[in-house]
């Protein structure tokens, strides 16, 4: 059994991202009181989500495909990861 696995790595610089440099939770979110994400939850913390039910590969390539859609000419909404 390997020390490290890409799900936890990926889950610590997500948390990281989020507590460091996101506007929705990080160190500048007091700039953004509403939030900036379009979505809900914020994109990182779908990332977060989905890699953590559904595993490296396919969390990972939802995670890519939320964030793709997570642009000025999306309406966004709540979006959940199921």
């Amino acid at each position: 059994m390997s020390i490290f696995h890409p799900r936890r790595g990926i889950l610590f610089l997500l948390r990281f991202y989020q507590k460091v440099f996101s506007p929705d939770h990080g160190l500048v979110s007091f700039y953004f009181p509403y939030g900036f994400c379009r979505f809900y939850p914020s994109c990182s913390e779908y990332g977060y989500q989905s890699i953590t039910h559904r595993g490296f590969l396919r969390g990972g390539f939802r995670a890519l495909y939320r964030i793709l859609r997570c642009n000025p000419f999306s309406e966004g909404g709540i979006d959940l990861p199921s």
